[in-house]
């Protein structure tokens, strides 16, 4: 009898094994031909990602989650963009990279170098055309915005834009980053322009604006790099940054109440991050797996939960993680530019810049 029950409970097990079926199968589809893609996938047993640092826009999330429903583990490292670009043109005759990731301009400038292949995942007509190549050798995945944060236990009344920012009594308040080292310093650059009235052709309004908030004292210092410490720790009033930083310090950081996100009155702009296949992937078919995976409703999900807003504009959020982020109505006055273009002017805007602002 004790033996009959134990062949009962292996025979229990078993059913449930094959019931639930190998790691990684799917059992309904996201779109059309993902299984198929998928057992390709599996074939190839890899995938190599440059530039996804697991703490950067809740990269761990989307690994942990391509693993669990894929069965396939995601191989990362952590360069940064224009390094990114230069590995992939070392690589070129011998690609270790299946897919590559960075601020957007370098998107435009790994297609320029040749280091991109075209690739259209799902939904990559939801993707607005200023943020994608139309090929797809690059195409945005989420963006950030250049927002004020304000630290409420020592600035009494919230600034609601650009021009609150001039008044005296926000005196040595101010702390952004040099637009000559930082890619958030120069977003700075360009959202100060257009909400002065200038453009990527004329950006001395926002660089004059920024050259008048320097000569009226409001500015503590303009740092060469990230202050996210510095302002959990109290030693910010107002940070000029994105908009994940605020996030961050507001829910993750633990400040909560004391912290205030502005998205300017006057408005701002948005600054998307890209990714691309990369041109003769070792594992194509797992690159475009992890690429739809992205771009798919789950993946844009994954990375709203790291507070970098998803690209896809209809992504539905849980209610209790949509409501963190500011209404969408706010960000409406968050405009996209072009930052290919924006690169194009960078150097000469960051010496005009350096004239104005600093009088060098």
């Amino acid at each position: 009898m004790k033996w009959v029950k134990v062949l009962m409970v292996m025979a229990i097990l078993f059913g449930m094994f094959c019931l639930m079926g190998p790691a990684g199968a799917i059992e309904q589809e996201m779109y059309p031909g993902e299984k198929k893609l998928h057992e390709a996938a599996l074939k190839e047993g890899a995938l190599y990602s440059y530039d996804t640092g697991p703490t950067w826009a809740n990269w761990q999330g989307l690994f942990d989650a391509f693993k669990q429903r894929y069965g396939i583990e995601v191989t990362w490292n952590d360069l940064g963009s224009g390094a990114t670009v230069v590995r992939l043109e070392k690589e070129k005759n011998n690609p270790q990279a299946d897919t590559a990731y960075y601020f957007m301009p370098f998107g435009a400038l790994a297609k320029e170098r040749g280091v991109t292949q075209p690739f259209k995942s799902i939904n990559f007509d939801k993707i607005p055309n200023l943020l994608k190549d139309p090929e797809g050798n690059w195409f945005s995945i989420h963006k950030g915005t250049v927002v004020f944060v304000i630290n409420k236990n020592y600035v009494k009344d919230t600034p609601k834009g650009w021009k609150d920012l001039l008044d005296p009594k926000y005196s040595k308040s101010i702390v952004y980053l040099d637009p000559r080292t930082a890619g958030i310093g120069y977003a700075i650059v360009i959202a100060t322009s257009y909400a002065m009235g200038g453009n990527l052709d004329n950006m001395d309004p926002g660089i004059d604006y920024l050259a008048q908030l320097q000569k009226v004292g409001n500015v503590r210092m303009i740092e060469k790099t990230t202050e996210y410490d510095k302002f959990i720790k109290g030693e910010i009033p107002i940070w000029i940054t994105y908009d994940w930083n605020a996030y961050r310090a507001k829910y993750i950081a633990g400040l909560g109440d004391a912290v205030d996100i502005v998205i300017p009155i006057e408005g701002t702009i948005t600054s998307p991050y890209a990714i691309s296949m990369v041109k003769g992937a070792p594992h194509p078919n797992a690159a475009k797996l992890w690429l739809n995976f992205i771009m798919s409703e789950e993946g844009q999900g994954i990375f709203a939960k790291g507070f970098v807003r998803p690209i896809l504009s209809d992504i539905k959020l849980p209610p209790d993680l949509a409501n963190k982020f500011l209404p969408a109505s706010d960000y409406k006055r968050a405009m996209d530019v072009d930052w290919v273009k924006a690169q194009q002017v960078q150097e000469k805007a960051a010496k005009l810049w350096g004239s104005k602002v600093l009088g060098e």
